[in-house]
């Protein structure tokens, strides 16, 4: 099993660079001006913070455009890259503080769910509410550049359905968890546990997949590439990925247990009731969302994008505190072998980051001497 992600890696990059690369770069230069132009200064800083800072979400989520036909490709890439950049900012927007966190964040999300809409009369996102903010050109033409991406290529119609259902479930998830902080945990189990009786998950597990399901809209973008795509292989790589979105949400949380402290946020892993409970879900899931990608079109390279989510998570600084220790071990063990070849890819990348920030910052007192 180890040797197919490890040629999917290589067919990956081999594509990513060339013909990927190229056009998330000019994308996430060109969405600049856009986010410039938001007249509200907070709103506007924080849609250029997230460019500036949060850009390699972009670029690890175009990586699944490498699954699409070398024509297809570019519109792939390019309507991955825009609905990554709205889920990004309407993460932070909807953290921003107001009195009915719930109905605020289902609206501000409108065009984010409307973007997939099946309805082909449509000629814009719904979330009319949304765009009558200071930012709401902004992420209408996000959410327009998807869809027009989507239904761009020709198996759209096949994958449609499943993509609309992933982007809703995916919007309620991120409402409800920073609604939490005022509405507190109860209204996040009763909504998680109703609708996580048919997905084969435990209600947090179902919810981490379900607050991670942009990477599951993503996936089927790229698998609408395929002129042959249909709603039951739509639904093996939606139920892949809701699985996959569960292990990134974990372990993010995990890595990131400092800083939510820093911040006064709970952070996900405290809805488990011990370490010993969160380790056996994450183990579990890590084996489930294995065996889920091997069973998904082109199972190697959502084998890959696991074993990549798990080596970046597991070689995080704070990956080595004490607590994350044992658990990120763990995890490695249960996806090994399969994980080892995006563990040292990984491994290097961030050795060779840490060397950039150190000549960055040395720089200005090497040239004194």
């Amino acid at each position: 099993m180890s040797a197919h992600p490890l040629r999917a890696l290589a067919l990956a990059n081999a594509r990513y660079w060339p013909t990927v690369a190229p056009v998330v770069r000019r994308e996430l230069a060109a969405w600049r001006a856009p986010a410039r132009a938001i007249a509200d200064p907070v709103l506007r800083s924080l849609a250029l913070a997230k460019l500036e800072h949060e850009r390699f979400n972009a670029e690890v989520a175009a990586t699944l455009a490498t699954l699409a036909p070398a024509a297809a490709r570019p519109r792939a890439a390019r309507a991955i890259v825009a609905y990554e950049l709205l889920f990004d900012y309407l993460d932070g927007r909807t953290e921003l503080p107001c009195e009915d966190p719930v109905g605020e964040g289902e609206r501000l999300f409108g065009p984010f769910a409307g973007a997939l809409a099946v309805d082909a009369g449509r000629r814009e996102p719904s979330g009319a509410g949304a765009s009558r903010d200071a930012d709401g050109a902004y992420m209408r033409a996000l959410a327009e550049r998807t869809r027009a991406g989507l239904f761009s290529l020709p198996g759209a119609a096949g994958v449609a359905g499943c993509a609309g259902a992933s982007a809703e479930r995916c919007a309620q998830a991120q409402v409800r968890l920073h609604a939490a902080r005022s509405l507190g945990v109860a209204q996040l189990r009763e909504w998680a546990t109703e609708r996580s009786r048919d997905s084969g998950l435990g209600w947090r597990e179902y919810l981490g997949g379900c607050a991670s399901s942009v990477l599951a809209v993503h996936a089927l973008i790229a698998a609408a590439a395929d002129e042959h795509a249909g709603p039951q292989d739509a639904g093996r790589l939606d139920a892949a990925y809701l699985a996959i979105g569960g292990v990134i949400t974990m372990l993010d949380s995990l890595v990131d247990r400092r800083g939510d402290a820093a911040r006064g946020e709970a952070g996900f892993i405290e809805l488990f009731r011990t370490r010993a409970e969160l380790a056996s879900s994450l183990r579990w899931l890590s084996r489930e969302a294995l065996a889920r990608a091997w069973e998904a079109p082109n199972g190697d390279h959502h084998a890959m994008t696991l074993a990549g989510v798990v080596a970046y998570y597991t070689t995080h600084p704070g990956a080595r505190d004490t607590g994350a220790r044992e658990i990120v071990a763990e995890v490695r063990r249960e996806l090994s072998p399969t994980v080892w070849p995006a563990l040292a890819v990984m491994r290097v990348w961030r050795a060779a980051k840490r060397v950039r920030l150190a000549l960055a910052s040395s720089g200005p007192n090497m040239l004194v001497r």
